[in-house]
């Protein structure tokens, strides 16, 4: 009999797994499920990157083993972006490319974390910085409450630092959609400086934007670039999920070590994904968001609207959020009965406890259905809870 390593046994089921389980479940039974839960664009990518694709991949030189780091010619691109979309100069050795942010979160634990080393987790928050990035690295996840009534930020005065090797970050947040300013992107910086902490910065959603808001990066901040390491991806914001292409940027020895132990396990991403990437960071001209981008977050920006007042309609409290693609809601009682009674009408959303203890009493609503789909939707909870 084989059994799998203690640091897999504790992991907790992966969220995802289990809700993608339950869909297909239910889909199999012959429910007209609506899936308001896993965060997987519904949009198309734009067609240039359709285009790029079929010339990329049909060239056959395209077909060949990349680098660990990622091409050059890559790096370059990211490095050019940066420079477009945040007025940040690095260059391209301070950038790696990655098989999806996902990847790169695990693996910059792996390169730094020793077993024993407490790693600062927000909770609530993606599962992979505690299980896939914490735990399978033996590390000690401690975790960093975000509360609304602190905003979804944390209390870094609360934080006992003793033993902290390394803090993961995320806004625009998933799940809570909360934004920040730089003020708290400086005080998180001078935090991990003054405790020698490495600051990982999960940045996917900083294209996903409404009602003028525009994220911040890290690496904008003084000081940010002897601590910090962000992470990018093409996912969200060219609808590029599947391609499995992002990139960190940041200090270089960060960046060296991070390299380094993908020089062991893989061997970068496909290049003509890499070449269709250049081409999706390029259509950024200046600071501006591409049309393309415009349009979709006007699209993403109706469905919010559309579900946070139907769902104020029915009693819930609810804010809209300037980012993301998730609307974050107080569901008043225990998240794993709500969500399951909404699955009882076909209305699948993400249990908020399976993003940390902290996540109970909420839920998350993912803005990836058409407008359509999502009214149908508040339509069977409004029945559901009874309300006119």
């Amino acid at each position: 009999m084989f059994e799998v390593a203690d640091r897999v046994k504790r992991l907790p089921p992966y969220l995802f797994a289990e809700i993608e389980k339950t869909i297909k479940e239910k889909k199999a039974q012959g429910v007209d499920l609506i899936s308001l839960s896993i965060g997987d664009p519904d949009l198309p990518p734009p067609p240039f990157i359709i285009s790029a694709l079929k010339e990329e991949a049909a060239n056959p030189k395209n077909h060949n083993y990349s680098f660990s780091q990622g091409e050059p010619e890559f790096r370059e691109a990211v490095a050019a972006w940066y420079n477009k979309r945040f007025r940040v100069d690095v260059d391209k050795d301070e950038v790696v490319a990655l098989l999806g942010s996902k990847e790169g979160l695990a693996n910059i634990a792996r390169a730094f974390v020793n077993p024993g080393d407490h790693v600062l987790v927000p909770d609530p928050a993606y599962p992979v910085y505690a299980n896939g990035s914490t735990i399978l690295n033996d590390g000690v996840p401690v975790p960093l409450p975000l509360l609304e009534e602190n905003g979804f930020k944390p209390d870094f005065e609360a934080v006992h630092p003793e033993k902290v090797k390394m803090m993961f970050l995320n806004y625009p947040n998933n799940p809570t959609s909360a934004t920040v300013d730089k003020k708290f992107l400086q005080h998180a910086v001078e935090f991990a400086r003054e405790n020698n902490i490495i600051l990982c910065y999960d940045n996917a959603y900083s294209e996903i934007t409404f009602d003028g808001y525009t994220a911040p990066s890290i690496l904008e901040i003084d000081g940010a670039m002897d601590v910090a390491i962000e992470f990018h991806s093409c996912s969200k914001t060219f609808s590029m999920t599947g391609d499995r292409i992002a990139f960190a940027v940041g200090n270089k020895q960060l960046i060296s070590g991070l390299a380094q132990v993908k020089s062991q396990i893989d061997s970068g991403p496909p290049v003509y994904i890499q070449k269709v990437a250049v081409k999706a960071l390029e259509s950024y001209k200046g600071r501006e968001q591409p049309d393309f981008l415009k349009e979709n977050n006007k699209i993403y920006a109706e469905r919010r609207d559309v579900l946070v007042n139907q769902l104020r309609a029915m009693g819930f409290k609810c804010d809209k959020p300037k980012a993301t693609f998730y609307v974050w809601l107080n569901c008043q009682s225990n998240s794993i009965e709500f969500t399951t009674k909404l699955l009882s009408v076909g209305v699948a959303v993400t249990p908020g406890i399976g993003f940390g203890a902290h996540g109970e009493n909420y839920v998350r609503f993912s803005l990836t259905q058409p407008k359509e789909r999502i009214i149908e939707a508040t339509k069977r909870m409004a029945a559901l809870f009874k309300c006119k």
